[in-house]
């Protein structure tokens, strides 16, 4: 595994898989990588002939207010556990690399990046967009590799990628979770051993609601009222939403049309630690 952290080391590592044909999977990430990262990557290893990974803590996704100074950070243990999953070559850029000074241009995708995280981080996806399409623009994968836990970011970036014709698939990766049901997040570390202990009625209450559509509910207000009332069983500090949203407008839906697909997102804040899961369910 090569690691590089400039554009031009880049490029020349992969013009060497170009060269020879080689097609190119891309998993982006912050790193402190889990299990869920590691699915992406296996994925990525499994359907093309190059693997690239990226680990950039990204700024522009952070409001001044948020964790990005002690957002956690292990780049050592990252790159061992990517040697060992197979990737190729490992971006590792410092912030200056990826906005030079005088840097000026963003992409926002309106609409979708207002919805849901967007209520409570505004400016978040702009930065994930602009991040996202510069790193598409460097490594020019044919495929790039996301998680479903971070169900609107995929929403936001395809609808990037539609607008603006970019050249790459996305794959969209079912969430890996601990035993207990809950999505694996690097911010799981931040939890306390009670919070950690009680953060898994997360999925619990999301299954419960799967389990309400499955027996006819289909007023969307009474799921998301039951999804926050068993949420708030276990004490958090707030539940952000609970929302019942068309999967790809992230529009709210009022009655559960049989047939359709919808998503379940919830946020969840235990203490310092803001959580987000979601499902996706097919209404019988």
């Amino acid at each position: 595994m090569l690691i590089v952290s400039t554009v031009p080391e880049l490029h020349r590592a992969l013009a060497d898989h170009r060269a020879v044909g080689r097609s190119v999977g891309f998993v982006p990430t912050m790193g402190f990588l889990h299990e869920g990262h590691l699915s992406l990557v296996r994925r990525a290893r499994q359907e093309n002939g190059a693997v690239v990974v990226s680990i950039f803590v990204n700024p522009a996704q952070f409001a001044p207010t948020e964790d990005l100074d002690r957002y956690p950070r292990d780049v050592e243990r990252d790159s061992a556990l990517c040697r060992a999953e197979g990737c190729d070559i490992l971006f590792v850029p410092k912030p200056e690399e990826m906005y030079p000074d005088g840097f000026s241009t963003y992409v926002s995708v309106e609409g979708l990046s207002s919805r849901l995280e967007g209520t409570f981080r505004p400016t978040h996806f702009r930065g994930v967009a602009t991040v996202v399409l510069k790193l598409f623009l460097l490594v020019r994968p044919d495929r790039a590799y996301f998680g479903q836990k971070d169900a609107q970011q995929c929403a936001v970036i395809a609808a990037m990628v539609r607008d603006l014709a970019v050249p790459v698939r996305l794959v969209v990766v079912p969430t890996v979770r601990e035993s207990d049901g809950l999505a694996m997040s690097s911010r799981n570390v931040y939890l306390s051993p009670d919070e950690r202990k009680r953060a898994p009625v997360l999925y619990r209450a999301l299954s419960r609601a799967a389990e309400r559509i499955a027996a006819g509910e289909r007023d969307a207000a009474r799921l998301s009222a039951g999804i926050t009332a068993a949420i708030m069983e276990q004490s958090p500090s707030a539940v952000d939403y609970a929302a019942v949203v068309d999967p790809l407008t992230l529009e709210p839906v009022d009655a559960l049309a049989p047939g359709s697909d919808v998503l379940i997102p919830v946020a969840v804040r235990f203490g310092t630690t803001r959580l987000i899961d979601n499902i996706i369910v097919r209404v019988p």
